[in-house]
């Protein structure tokens, strides 16, 4: 631990993601990634060789933890925050993945002029939940643009996907149930056909508070319904399932 010191700031923390000995920097009063980031890494297939973009990448949670437990070539994290983005290029430093893992400051609302047109095999996102009207805002600005549409709406995120994966390309968003008709909408406006869902129950008797969906550029309509993934067995005790998804 104390080598790994020299790689974080005064109020970040170092977290053991435990999972192949990686570790990450996140700073408390900023966005921490939660949850939902670690089951979007469990349902998102990345290939051997492939080229992986995470838009809005936030921590840089999601391109470490596919490096770690996945063959692709390499993972690409974009993030608008300039201090979340150094914060990221230091966890991936931290983790030794420069070689695989590299992290742009950039605008996901212009993630094609920034990489170029169908320039990737697969794209995860975590996108904003909330509409930038909707619901209480966070006093941190941080923490409004990682959850509100402020620097960018599900549109743009769809529609930059679209525009940056390639021809039979993959993407994989992580999002609210109450937002899937926009989801799938927006999905084949830009010629994106969804292929998988996934709804997530924190309990079995509770209502799904996450889905999880898989989207194909260019793919011929077939949505496959996935079982449900229940989160806990009950308080504090992880299901088989979610424990497999974390890797313990």
């Amino acid at each position: 631990m104390n080598d790994l010191e020299s790689y974080r700031k005064p109020n970040e923390r170092i977290d053991d993601l435990q999972r192949d000995g990686l570790y990450i920097l996140q700073d408390p009063n900023r966005f921490c990634f939660g949850m939902d980031a670690v089951l979007l890494s469990g349902f998102a297939e990345v290939r051997k060789n492939e080229r992986v973009l995470d838009l809005g990448t936030g921590t840089g949670i999601l391109p470490i933890l596919l490096a770690g437990k996945t063959q692709g070539r390499e993972f690409v994290g974009l993030e608008i925050q300039e201090e979340s983005a150094d914060m990221a290029s230091r966890s991936v430093l931290m983790n030794g993945l420069q070689d695989r893992v590299k992290i742009i400051n950039g605008d996901a609302q212009n993630a094609h002029e920034t990489f170029g047109a169908s320039s990737f095999d697969v794209v995860v996102s975590n996108p904003p939940y909330m509409k930038n009207q909707h619901g209480l805002k966070n006093e941190e600005d941080a923490k409004q643009i990682a959850r509100h549409e402020i620097c960018g709406n599900l549109e743009d995120f769809i529609r930059e996907t679209a525009k940056v994966l390639k021809p039979k390309g993959r993407c994989y968003f992580v999002h609210r149930p109450f937002r899937i008709v926009d989801l799938m909408e927006l999905m084949r406006k830009y010629k994106i056909e969804p292929k998988k869902m996934q709804l997530v129950h924190p309990y079995v008797d509770h209502e799904p508070n996450m889905v999880l969906i898989e989207g194909v550029r260019g793919g011929n309509p077939w949505l496959k319904v996935e079982p449900p993934l229940i989160v806990y067995d009950k308080p504090n005790v992880y299901s088989e399932e979610a424990l497999r998804i974390y890797g313990k």
